[in-house]
């Protein structure tokens, strides 16, 4: 599960994005403010560790396509991820925290796998109010193709590159393909091992992202 705080964000998430999204190819977006972006969903994977935030926003600029970002919240530099670092910011409760895009986080893409390759689920969110855990609805349900016995090894290193408006993830013989951009009525493929998504508006399922091997 995903514990939440009541806490204030400086910068917030969606003002880091709007500086963020303008430089990536994928986006298709031109100068942006914070109230240029409207957030559409989110959804959560846990770290098995407890220390790393995994969350992904789907946000539309405007009115051009939905944008899925996903993104990890870390309380200490990655090393060696300073390409994919975002920004920084403060967190009301748990200080300073480094904003990452989750494509070079391998602890996103081992989330990610055990999601799709395992017919994993978002995470229940719960927020902290005092001494007490109080649930969050969530505004996203996902759901992986794989089988819920699959053992999936946990990742440690990866390598990210765009093709389009999709990220590959390679970890070994693992790949992983995640939608950037989701275009409205895309239908879920026969593609063996994928994860879907629904939330509020959006009844059909839509494919967020692939997960193959490669030989």
């Amino acid at each position: 599960m995903a514990i939440l705080h009541q806490a204030e964000l400086r910068p917030s998430k969606l003002e880091l994005l709007a500086r963020w999204l303008p430089a990536q190819d994928w986006s298709g977006v031109g100068q942006l403010v914070e109230s240029d972006l409207h957030r559409v969903a989110s959804y959560r994977f846990d770290d098995p560790a407890g220390e790393v935030g995994i969350e992904t926003l789907i946000v539309r600029a405007g009115e051009g396509h939905l944008l899925q970002v996903p993104l990890t919240y870390r309380g200490a530099p990655l090393d060696g991820a300073e390409q994919w670092l975002i920004s920084t910011m403060d967190h009301s409760v748990l200080g300073k925290r480094w904003v990452y895009d989750a494509s070079g986080d391998p602890v996103y893409a081992s989330a990610l796998a055990a999601a799709i390759l395992a017919g994993g689920t978002e995470v229940e969110q719960f927020v902290q109010v005092g001494d007490s855990l109080q649930p969050q609805p969530s505004t996203t349900h996902v759901q992986g193709s794989g089988a819920r016995d699959t053992t999936v090894a946990p990742i440690d290193t990866v390598a990210a590159t765009q093709h389009g408006d999709v990220t590959v993830i390679d970890a070994g013989s693992l790949r992983l393909s995640v939608r950037r951009v989701l275009g409205e009525g895309v239908e879920v493929t026969d593609a063996a091992q994928s994860l879907v998504g629904t939330w509020d508006g959006q009844s059909t399922p839509i494919v967020l992202a692939l997960a193959s091997f490669i030989r």
